[in-house]
């Protein structure tokens, strides 16, 4: 059997991409933080090392890392057979499920670029991003609740650039799609693995492997280019961070295609030869199952704080030893109820640019509930500016958070502009979150105060207010918009559009059919309205968030 040559990368996206310094590259290289393999290739290497441990438990059944391993080389040979070639970026939009984990692998086999969307973006959203990184693919899911992805796959590729294929998961046979399921089907195995590892000899440690989306803090999201060789220091970094070895059987119930999702849930527990439960976010389903799977440990966003009151939670209890809660501030009886029940509970705080925080074990309680921890990489490098300076605040007091390290990226996809802003002038990425260190017995951690940015963050998704009220201010009845948080239990906050009309206010119905007509994901839409007759100012003009946020959720006004 002939093996073919490598093949190179034929992405467009090079140019775009800021390079981490040569001098930062070689120090995280000797310090071993930097391997020389791409994603694949250590995946392989664990595969290898672990061939009978099951890798992956979902509704569908279960799956070794000898059986993942092979069946993703099957798919990774089809979509070659298909015209895609490496480089070629692949949009995902789908769901928690098995055919999520074998595409991810497979597309990473194949060279392509994943491109981490959410199956609630919009056109609103997917259209920008798809041209901005000249897409090829896009990966759906069929039979999603409420909204027919497979259409919209159709819709969006119509008179697109670059779009030439539409994947599907779950759906039945149909002109002008192609399964997933049906790929490399007929496929030799050891062809395609020799295929698999041509197209990963061609690809380097330090080149592009995933394309994740920013948390829409300035509109549509930016893209966020993330590199093979820092990208698995990132997941197998966070492994570390909690102790996760080959017996461990981690829970993940929030997006897996999502960077959280990816670095936590798949990449993390994989980089140890240990087993993802990958589970639905219904806890009436995901519980179930992490009980039959003996979850050790589990990450809840704060969608899913309420578990504690679930009474599907006793059955998860005996075999669950860690409890990461993540996406906002932890009250002190929540994190009591859940350590009365004999689990260990540590938060985590990170982003789709790089940074991750974590109460490491050991950490002392108080920090583990009042503070996010310690940054995750002893390379990594934090300061706390003075927003829109340079300039770090006294020890103690509230700054923008920033960070560099051997897993934060040192620019967007084709932004210098924005680059501008959101980085340092020696490469610190500003996160936008205001900060401060606190020292406790005899350790600093890091306690997260909040947003400089007008952000939304509800259930972990971030909402740029500003973005929506651009969208808002389309609509004929609107003369002026703010969009503001407003608390939620479940949720943490949720957006409440205050509007100044223009003739006859509308309803919340009209307006949330106004944003669907402009293909914006259901997420960022309005889920309180307010009308006034005009809008809060400062004593200079502007617009009084403070006192608006402050009128909304009922308070009194700021004095």
């Amino acid at each position: 059997m002939s093996v073919p040559a490598p093949e190179r990368p034929r992405s467009t996206l090079r140019a775009g991409v800021v390079p981490y310094p040569d001098d930062a590259v070689r120090r995280y290289r000797e310090a071993g933080l930097w391997g020389d393999r791409t994603l694949v290739q250590e995946f392989q290497r664990v595969a290898a090392a672990h061939p009978q441990v099951v890798a992956l438990v979902t509704d569908a059944g279960t799956l070794t890392y000898a059986e993942l391993d092979a069946r993703t080389d099957l798919i990774a040979c089809g979509l070659g057979e298909l015209g895609l070639r490496p480089g070629d970026p692949v949009v995902f939009q789908v769901t928690n499920r098995q055919e999520t984990v074998l595409a991810w692998y497979a597309t990473l086999k194949a060279g392509l670029l994943p491109v981490c969307a959410l199956a609630h973006h919009r056109g609103h959203e997917i259209s920008q991003i798809s041209r901005l990184v000249g897409a090829v693919g896009h990966l759906v899911e069929a039979g999603t609740r409420g909204f027919d992805l497979v259409a919209f796959g159709r819709e969006q590729a119509q008179d697109h650039p670059t779009l030439r294929h539409l994947l599907t998961v779950g759906a039945a046979a149909d002109a002008g799609t192609v399964r997933l399921e049906d790929l490399g089907r007929d496929a030799d195995p050891t062809v395609a693995r020799a295929r698999v590892d041509a197209v990963q000899a061609g690809i380097g440690p330090d080149d592009v492997a995933v394309l994740q989306l920013s948390g829409g803090t300035t509109g549509v999201p930016k893209v966020i280019p993330r590199l093979h060789a820092e990208y698995w220091y990132n997941a197998l970094a966070y492994a570390s961070a909690w102790g996760w070895n080959a017996s461990s059987r981690v829970a993940h119930l929030i997006p897996v295609v999502h960077n959280a999702g990816i670095v936590c849930g798949l990449h993390g527990p994989h980089s140890v030869g240990g087993t993802l439960v990958l589970a639905s976010p219904d806890l009436d389903r995901a519980l179930p199952l992490m009980a039959a799977a003996g979850v050790t440990d589990v990450l809840f966003g704060h969608g899913h704080y309420g578990v504690i009151d679930h009474p599907g939670l006793a059955a998860v209890v005996p075999t669950l030893r860690t409890v990461v809660l993540s996406g906002a501030k932890v009250s002190a009886e929540l994190f009591d109820r859940f350590e009365a029940l004999g689990l260990w509970t540590g938060q985590l705080f990170g982003m789709g640019e790089g940074m991750f925080a974590v109460t490491f074990p050991g950490a002392p309680r108080r920090a583990r509930n009042e503070t996010v921890g310690t940054p995750l990489s002893p390379l990594d490098e934090v300061r706390v500016l003075r927003p829109d300076s340079e300039d770090e605040v006294p020890p103690g007091e509230v700054g923008e958070l920033c960070a560099r390290g051997p897993y934060t990226i040192r620019g967007y996809l084709a932004a210098p502009e924005h680059d501008a802003r959101a980085f340092t002038g020696d490469g610190f990425y500003r996160t936008g979150d205001l900060a401060r260190l606190v020292d406790i017995d005899g350790g600093r951690y890091l306690a997260v105060e909040g947003r400089i940015k007008d952000v939304i963050n509800r259930g972990g998704e971030k909402v740029n207010a500003e973005e929506v009220e651009q969208l808002l201010v389309r609509h004929p009845a609107v003369a002026a918009a703010a969009v503001v948080a407003v608390p939620d239990e479940r949720l943490g906050e949720r957006a409440c559009a205050v509007l100044v009309a223009d003739g006859d206010p509308v309803d919340l119905a009209e307006l949330r059919r106004h944003l669907e007509a402009l293909g914006v994901a259901k997420y960022k839409w309005p889920e309180r309205l307010e009308w006034r007759t005009e809008l809060p100012r400062t004593q200079v003009g502007k617009l009084d968030k403070k006192r608006l946020r402050a009128e909304v959720a009922g308070g009194p006004p700021p004095g």
